[in-house]
Formats: C-alpha cells, structure tokens, sequence
C-alpha cells in the first residue's frame, strides 16, 4: 500500500521525534539541549559507552555517528520492532489519531477476505483449545505433561487437541454457518477431487496455533499422538492467511525480547521454540520446518544482526544448515550475517535445557561458528588436495559461492579471507607432502630455521607485527593497500612476503592461490609458513593459534573493537614510514658533513620539519590508542565483527 507523502508528514508533525525514540533510550544530560530540539544518546543500535546517536527534532531525523544507523519515525519503529513500513505507518498513525485514508476497493476486498479467514482460523483455535481440555483431550494432555510443558506454557501457547474424527471440527464450524469453501480456503478442511465428503484436515494431533505479527491465529501445527502416526508433524497449507516461507512462528513473542537483548535463536521447530520459551529465552523463532528463503533471512534481521540458527547435531540438522547457507550468501550485506550452533550428541533443544539447563544452552550458543567457519569446513571436510586439479577444484567451488553475494564489499572481504585461508591450507598440505608428515620436533626445527633466515633489525618486531595484522585481518592490507605495497621494510624477506600479499591482494579474481604460491624458493615459503603458524595457525598447532601475533599485540586477547584494530595497523604503519624518515635525515645529514649546497640544505629543512610533524602525530595518536586500550582491558570484551 502507498501512503501520501502528506499523510506521512502530517504523522511525523504530530509525534515528537525524540518523544518516540525516548521510550528505548536515555538522553544524555551534557549534550542534549532540548530548546533546540537537539538530543544525545547511546545508540539504540549497537554497544556503546560514549553517546553518539543523534536525534534532531527540528528536521525530524534520527543519526548515529558511530554505527551509521540514520532514518525518521517510520525507519526508527520498523528497525526497533521488526515491522514492515505499513505496519510502522499503521502503528503510528494510530497513536498520532491520523485517520489512515481507505484502501481501494480491491485492497479492501482481500482484506476483509483475510479478515474473516483470520475470524475462522480463531473459531478454529477456541475449538481446538476446548478439546484439548475435555475428555478426548487426555492423551494430549498426558503427551505435554511428559514434555514437561507448565500450564502457563500451554495457556499462552493455546495448545489445543483435534480430535481422531472426519469431520468433528468441519461440524463444529457449520454450526456457526462457516461456508465449507470458506473453511477449504483457511486451509482447515480437504475437499477431495473424486467429490467425496470434506473432511477435517487435522485429526488425532496436538495442535498448536501458529500466528501472525499481530498475534492472530492464521495456521496451526499438528503433531500426531500416535507412534504409528505419519507424517509426525503436519502444518496448514499456503491459503490467503499463511506464507510459509514469509513466517517465523513465535515472531510476535520474540521481537521485543530480541531487540532488548541483540540477539535472536532459530530452531527448527515450534515445539522447540516453545520449550526454550518456557526456560526463559524469549528470543526464540522457528523456521516451521521449511528451507530458508530470503524473506525469512531478511525478516531475521530485523531481530539481530547475527541470528543464531540453532540446529541438531545429527546429519540432518547439519545439512539443513547448508542448505540455508546457499540461500543466506546471496543476501549477505555489510554488518548482517548469521551464527550456527550444532547441538552435541544429537539433541535438540529441549533435550539440552532438560539435561543442563538454561546456563547449558547459552554455552553451546556462545560456541556458535560463524557463517565463513561452516562454509570453510563443509567444503573441506570433502575435499581431496593431492593433486593440483583437486585444489583448483576446491578454490572454484569457494569462488562459485562466493561470487553469489551480491554487496560487493561483503563479497571482497570474503574472497580476501579464503585466500589466505586457502594459502594457509595448501602451505601446510605441501610441507607435510615434502617432510612425510613430520610433525612436533621436525615442525619446530623448520620453524628455526625459517627464523635464522631472517635477521633482526631495528625494525623487526614491528615489521613482522604489521605482516601478521596484515594477514590475520587481510581487509585492513586491501583498504591500506597502497600504503602497504610501499612499506619501507628493513628485512628483504619482509619485503618479499610485503610483494607476495600485494600480490594476493591484487590477482583477487585472477590467479587461483595454489598456483601462487607454489611459484615460491624455498626462504620465502618458510617465512610465509612461519606466519602462517604464527598468526592463522595450523592444525597440528591450533593451541597456539595466533600466539606470537598476540605475544606483539597482547591486546588482542581482550577482542578489541575493529575500528581499534584498524587505529592501531594504520599507527605501526606510521611509526615504520617514520623510522624509514628517520634514517633517511640521517644519510642527508651524513652527505651533508662532507659537502652541502643551498638545495640539500632545503631538503635539510624540509625533511626535518616533516619529521618533527609526524613524531608529534605519531606520539599523539599512540598517546590516543594507550587510553582506549585501558578502556578495553577494562571492558567487556566484543567479538571482532566478521564478514
């Protein structure tokens, strides 16, 4: 439905900007100046401690300097709540008393037609529930008292029963002069094609109201009582009410609690949902047993920005969580993305809280993969690598995939992490090839020697620090990327392995890893395996992953904020620009001892006072960094965002 540009104005001149978006925030009593229509807040957004977001009164605008977020009433009540904009616009007209304008004649006829489908889904719910509580209910009730589920649970849930009858509910609905066609539509009863009698879609199952984001009743779900019952869950068909690959049962209940708390869980079924429901985790949803689709992708987003999709452990919970990555990549955007646990020991949901509780289940939760990390093992957990078709066919398969993301920057950051994980991979694969697999001692010595290889200088803890950041977090070398590729390293293998990255960096798209790096001598491969251990890490090293990278950057483990991470690589790139600055005054100076003219005087000059400046700055923005980090060590600490 479009709305006037005058309605939509006429809504946000009667509605205070800051009355609305104070219902979620504090203001900030420094900054804000209410005279002036000017008010400070931490973001709604995203995890701060210092106000950055920006509520502007008089131009009826919302902005946060430190995520981004920006937009209006309409944008700030969809991004809070989950609503669509007509929702939003609905939901606002009605508190601003805006008389929304009546919808055409054809919009209002299929309106009232889901109306009234919703009036019968509802006659349909009060029916069930009364079953449920009468005689033919016993053995749903028995089956819920075994779940363990707690009356308040089935009072808000409406847990209702259908009874083993061919037309008990089709009856119940006539009686109230429900036309049949009009209960074949709702999806409730089935009309045989050879004309025999309809009769009931549900029958002899535990029935359980699915809603809309409304809270009205649009479909159910059946789960049948008897062992021999197929199948063991039945869901309504597609009517006019219920979209299944637009719905998320639960929806209604979780986005409240989802938005409060930053984060959402999907599982695979509604029984599921609830059970966590019931333990005290609202933030719950299920995907009612189908595939994923984009709408639902989309839909979860509003919830978190890093749902976490909960599944079985067992084969099937795992390939459903494939086949939702290749319907989530496409849609991947900037700060958007998803988490997935894999339950242990085949247990679903309501098994682990029963075994171990609320506590129990956020550590599994908190161990959730990421998106790349599901993607990297599903594809090599079946790939072969012993010869260089298998590898070949390996990067393509990642590069197919990949190429599905349609945001450019999400795709790049993608491509640039495979690459050095893929060199990671093929490094490793080729020097056990080389060394018969040796492991332990032989992998220390080799490690030695790559070390003897390279000689200290003034520069080298910085120089490999800067390698390490560079290939730990290879899209801060892809925005610095000139910077980098001109790097003044002392070390000739630094500068070596300084071209090699660029060179990655570079032939994204063009040349496949494996052929890259298998151009290498023999001294460069063994510091590029060094780095490899010391800052990716190896399998046969996984304890030790990332620890002489962190011993250089110990507040690393304190998982600083990106933008810090950034702050500090683009400083070390100071301080080595500043020491090359350095030692290049000094050679002038040491010309200048023998004989000098007006015009080495000059460059004398010069390259003193740009030293002077850049010491100042450096000093000044190390000065910066040393305060931050006394916050973060301090802080709880943030996961480093992921692509």
């Amino acid at each position: 439905m479009r709305f006037e540009p005058r309605l939509l104005d006429e809504i946000r001149a009667r509605l205070t900007l800051s009355d609305l978006v104070g219902r979620r925030v504090s203001w900030d009593r420094r900054k804000t100046q209410p005279g002036k229509g000017d008010f400070w807040a931490c973001c709604p957004f995203h995890q701060e401690k210092s106000p950055s977001f920006h509520v502007d009164d008089r131009r009826n605008r919302y902005k946060c300097f430190g995520c981004g977020a920006s937009g209006d009433h309409f944008t700030f009540v969809c991004e809070t709540e989950g609503l669509s904009f007509p929702e939003a616009v609905e939901r606002l007209a009605e508190q601003s008393g805006v008389a929304l304008p009546a919808p055409d004649p054809q919009a209002a006829r299929r309106e009232k037609k889901r109306a009234g489908l919703a009036d019968i889904c509802e006659m349909a719910a009060q029916f069930f529930q009364h079953e449920y509580a009468g005689p033919r209910g016993e053995g749903a009730r028995t089956y819920c008292a075994k779940r363990g589920l707690a009356p308040e649970t089935l009072r808000e849930f409406r847990f209702g029963f259908a009874p083993d009858s061919r037309d008990a509910l089709k009856s119940f609905l006539s009686a109230r002069e429900i036309p049949e066609a009009a209960m074949i539509e709702a999806g409730l009863v089935i009309k045989p094609e050879d004309g025999r009698p309809s009769y009931d879609r549900f029958r002899g199952r535990l029935m359980i109201p699915i809603q809309d984001d409304r809270g009205r009743v649009v479909a159910f779900g059946g789960r049948t009582l008897s062992p021999e019952g197929q199948p063991k869950y039945l869901n309504s068909p597609e009517t006019p009410l219920f979209h299944k690959g637009i719905m998320l049962f639960n929806a209604h209940r979780a986005r409240e609690p989802a938005f409060k708390s930053g984060e959402a869980v999907v599982v695979e079924g509604y029984l599921d949902a609830i059970a966590l429901w019931q333990a005290g985790i609202h933030h719950v949803v299920a995907s009612l047993g189908t595939a994923f689709t984009e709408d639902q992708i989309l839909r979860l987003w509003k919830f978190a920005t890093e749902p976490v999709i909960c599944f079985d452990g067992d084969a099937a919970g795992v390939s459903a969580a494939h086949r939702a990555i290749d319907r989530i990549f496409p849609v991947l955007k900037s700060g958007y993305s998803f988490q997935f646990c894999f339950l242990p020991d085949g247990m679903d949901p309501d098994d682990l809280i029963k075994q171990r509780g609320v506590s129990g289940f956020h550590t599994e939760v908190s161990a959730a993969q990421s998106l790349f990390d599901v993607v990297w093992d599903r594809e090599i957990s079946v790939a072969r690598l012993d010869t260089p078709e298998r590898k070949a066919a390996l990067e393509k398969r990642f590069d197919d995939l990949i190429g599905t993301i349609r945001d450019e920057r999400v795709r790049r950051r993608y491509q640039l992490d495979l690459k050095f994980k893929l060199s990671n991979l093929f490094f490793e694969q080729a020097r056990q090839t080389r060394k018969g697999g040796a492991k332990g001692a032989e992998t220390v010595t080799s490690l030695g020697k790559a070390r003897e290889r390279v000689a200290a200088s003034d520069d080298f803890g910085t120089e490999r620090l800067v390698l390490g950041l560079s290939m730990r977090y290879p899209h801060l070398l892809d925005r610095n990327f000139e910077r980098f590729s001109r790097l003044p390293f002392a070390n000739d293998l630094h500068r070596q392995l300084r071209d090699v990255l660029c060179r990655i960096v570079d032939d994204l798209e063009a040349t496949p890893i494996a052929e890259l790096t298998g151009a290498f001598d023999e001294p460069l491969r063994d510091i590029m395996y060094e780095m490899m251990a010391e800052t990716i890490g190896l399998q046969e090293q996984k304890g030790a992953e990332f620890s002489a990278l962190i011993h250089r950057f110990p507040l690393l483990k304190s998982n600083p904020p990106e933008d810090f991470i950034e702050a500090a690589f683009l400083h070390f790139l100071d301080v080595l620009e500043l020491n090359a600055l350095e030692e290049e005054l000094a050679s002038e100076l040491a010309v200048a001892d023998d004989e000098i003219d007006e015009h080495s005087w000059s460059r004398i000059q010069a390259l003193t006072q740009d030293l002077s400046r850049r010491r100042e700055e450096c000093a000044r923005d190390e000065g910066d960094l040393a305060e931050r980090a006394k916050k973060i060590r301090t802080a709880p600490p943030v996961a480093v965002a992921l692509p």
